[in-house]
């Protein structure tokens, strides 16, 4: 993502006489300025580590390599510090709550009130074109960045050029490390996320680029909603302190996050879009609704979820490409964990899929199960963490199965392929993401891996079925 520069720089002028102070005064700029121009009538400005002119927002902040020992100086900087210490006592969790209910248009009208120059829109050529036109309709000077990561679609990059021409804006596009990229293809290949998952190219093409966006600002607008990953966005607030990235400042908390929309479902979503008549990705037409690059997104049928549109050999309650990854918990790639108390007072996590119909296998059995080439029964074997919220999801249904199944022939399995055994797991059993589902058939050594996201006891006796 990119950071367009259609916006306003705050900067406090003071000037003095030799009685009195006079009022201090805050000029914005109204529209767009090359990068490193300045007012040549400016006669002091005074900012958080910015100069008020509009900059790229990978810039460094400006040093100061020299001290005017002057009582405006002094001054004025007292000021400053004054209302950095405002800024900074914001509690932003109360500021949640009172916004909770508030219009997308209220939350954003308040996100660039109060950080002018300093904040900017994340545009990925979906539906974040509802922020630009949002922020358009306050009224107040706005900046739009985006991600090129060099595998978007055309029909995107197509977009881009509509709102820029539709909103006389200017989009300011990231772009990975080159090197970074040619090191990952001539090491791995060009499509090597099918293989070991889509987070190491998106941490190269997406999450180094956003990070060195971000070191130029102070907050930052997304269009994340609740309902678009109910494993990972469910509990959004419509501001928070960044919990991942770094801003301007650097350190914790130093970066503001905006989520206008977090409360807006997509339905509504798109009546506003319809509504206002703003340009779309033409994809969406086609049945995109969730649009990344164009190797991990494709379209949808209907009654799917929009997530499972991206990346879809994975997991689709999970899916971040790390530019959200503070939406997932600590200690599990996936969400929640699930722990037991112990009388001690020790904390185990608490084993899953217990049923006298599921066969535990440990790494002997499970290595001995794989070398058979020519078995006297088939067997179904979830590889499943028992932290992982989506293995204790669909615990039930698990269980169910193989009850049904018992007495047909069919054994019903678990191995657990967290910890230590992941990195055989990953190896030898297919395990992309928990949980993974393996059908080892009767009369075949090659195990068949479970290739849908359903995983309720319908869709899971289909594919048995069908196999067996």
């Amino acid at each position: 993502m990119a950071f367009g520069a259609v916006t306003s720089s705050t900067a406090i002028s003071a000037s003095f006489s030799s009685h009195s102070l006079e009022q201090t005064k805050v000029s914005q700029l109204g529209s767009y300025q090359p990068v490193n121009w300045c007012p040549a009538s400016t006669v002091l400005n005074v900012s958080r580590k910015r100069s008020s002119c509009v900059k790229a927002l990978n810039a460094e902040p400006k040093r100061n390599d020299s001290i005017v020992a002057s009582a405006a100086t002094l001054l004025a900087s007292e000021v400053v510090q004054k209302v950095e210490a405002e800024v900074e006592a914001e509690d932003y969790e109360k500021l949640a709550l009172e916004l909770e209910n508030a219009s997308p248009l209220k939350i954003m009208d308040k996100a660039l009130q109060k950080f002018g120059n300093d904040i900017a829109i994340a545009f990925s050529g979906a539906e974040d074109v509802a922020l630009i036109e949002y922020a358009h309709l306050t009224g107040r000077p706005f900046r739009v960045f985006s991600l090129d990561t060099g595998r978007l679609n055309p029909e995107t990059y197509r977009l881009f050029d509509a709102v820029e021409k539709k909103y006389g804006i200017h989009i300011e596009y990231m772009f990975p490390d080159a090197v970074e990229v040619q090191t990952l293809v001539r090491t791995k290949g060009m499509f090597s996320f099918y293989e070991d998952g889509h987070q190491e190219c998106c941490r190269v093409r997406k999450v180094r680029p956003l990070r060195r966006a971000l070191k130029g600002l102070r907050a930052w607008i997304t269009g994340q909603r609740k309902d678009q990953s109910p494993g990972t966005r469910s509990e959004i607030p419509v501001v928070q302190v960044d919990p991942v990235f770094e801003g301007l400042e650097g350190g914790p908390g130093s970066l503001v996050k905006w989520n206008p929309v977090a409360n807006v479902q997509g339905t509504d979503i798109w009546k506003f879009l319809r509504t206002m008549d703003v340009p779309v990705n033409s994809l969406h037409a086609q049945g995109y609704i969730s649009i990344g690059c164009e190797p991990c997104t494709r379209p949808v049928l209907p009654g799917q979820h929009e997530r499972e549109g991206r990346w879809w050999w994975e997991d689709a309650t999970a899916k971040e490409c790390g530019l959200h990854k503070g939406n997932i918990k600590d200690g599990n790639v996936n969400g929640n964990s699930s722990v037991a108390v112990q009388a001690n007072g020790t904390t185990t996590v608490a084993d899953i899929f217990n049923s006298q119909h599921v066969v535990s296998l440990t790494r002997p059995g499970i290595e001995n199960l794989i070398k058979l080439e020519d078995r006297k029964e088939p067997w179904l074997v979830v590889l499943y963490a028992p932290w992982c919220r989506f293995c204790q999801a669909m615990e039930g249904s698990y269980v169910e199965l193989a009850e049904k199944l018992a007495g047909t022939g069919v054994k019903v399995a678990k191995f657990q392929a967290d910890g230590d055994q992941k990195p055989f797991a990953e190896r030898e059993l297919q395990l992309g993401s928990f949980p993974t589902i393996l059908f080892y058939p009767k009369h075949s050594s090659r195990a068949v891996k479970y290739p849908s996201e359903k995983r309720d006891v319908e869709s899971l006796l289909a594919f048995v079925n069908t196999l067996r």
